[in-house]
């Protein structure tokens, strides 16, 4: 709240000089908050709106502040998506200070929920015995916002967008539900080959040197996995044991990489991999793009397809 506030004392003298954002187009004004809500939204508006990515390319969500005019944004908009979890409850903030003129949506709401773990040998969950059994012990820290890793989330959350702009501007009503529709059954065809892949593997068991935001994920492929943090883990360190035991059970299982996700220094898990003498892979959680992804044109689709095509390559 503290860090918001003064954005807060900002528009307000915005708002009492007027307006400061530019004349619309005209079309449906979407405001977005992180990438998946983003590329969903223009996925299924086509032409038919203009769609705004508040989170500035590279940046991590956690740490993000808005700005006046982002504040502004939010209250003048037709649509305005947010992921609702603990990554962007700034929002939380903004919206019981000034209320959005359009409609609201949250992206936790358009799926069923998960509840995010801090499973065996992740930094602040269970100690562990090496020479014990090694199941997922699942202490519950909350519920997981990364909803969207999972292509059938992406697809529900695609197609309830579309419901939304079919509301919101009839006319174009059958525009807006053939490019969720088609947006939604390319994603549902992304996760049969991610389940066909999975399937011809003897081991699912992965490795992550870094957070892990992917629980969606490895529910939908019934994968077993092991990291240094959680999801919104805060951490950067881990611990020399958390370490350990992750370097062991990557030897154990013999796995061949020890992943990390964008924007990671993966240093922890160049440390795993040189421990265990493994290599290292990126899986990209499309949480936020790099300007240069932004300027090349990259999509959700095009992202999970990459994932796949490197899966397959280190797994």
């Amino acid at each position: 709240m503290k860090r918001i506030f003064p954005a807060l004392c900002a528009l307000m003298l915005l708002t009492a000089c007027g307006p400061e954002l530019p004349e619309t187009s005209g079309r449906l004004q979407i405001v977005t908050t992180v990438f998946p809500a983003y590329d969903f939204a223009r996925s299924a508006a086509g032409e038919l709106a203009d769609v705004t990515l508040l989170l500035p390319p590279g940046v991590e969500s956690h740490s993000y502040e808005p700005t006046p005019a982002d504040i502004l944004r939010v209250q003048r908009c037709d649509l305005f998506i947010y992921l609702g979890g603990e990554s962007d409850a700034w929002v939380d903030t903004i919206l019981s200070a000034v209320e959005p003129s359009g409609d609201v949506l949250r992206m936790i709401d358009c799926v069923d929920l998960l509840e995010e773990e801090t499973v065996e040998g992740m930094q602040g969950g269970h100690e562990h015995d090496h020479e014990g059994d090694h199941d997922h012990l699942g202490e519950v820290v909350g519920m997981d916002e990364h909803v969207w890793t999972a292509p059938l989330n992406a697809a529900a959350i695609t197609r309830t967008i579309g419901g939304h702009l079919a509301v919101l501007d009839p006319a174009h009503t059958t525009d807006y539900t053939a490019n969720a529709e088609a947006c939604a059954l390319e994603m549902e065809s992304l996760d049969r080959d991610f389940a066909a892949f999975f399937a011809g593997l003897p081991d699912r068991t992965i490795v992550f040197g870094d957070r892990f935001p992917l629980r969606y994920f490895a529910g939908a492929y019934d994968l077993d996995y092991y990291a240094a943090f959680p999801g919104c883990g805060a951490q950067t360190e881990p611990s020399a044991a958390t370490v350990a035991f992750l370097t062991e059970k990557v030897r154990e299982e013999r796995l061949p990489t020890v992943w990390y996700i964008e924007f990671s220094n993966h240093l922890v898990a160049d440390s795993i991999a040189e421990a265990a003498g493994v290599e290292t892979a990126q899986f990209h959680t499309c949480h936020n793009v790099s300007r240069a992804d932004m300027e090349a044109g990259v999509t959700y689709l095009s992202l999970m397809r990459d994932n796949l095509e490197t899966l397959r390559e280190h797994m």
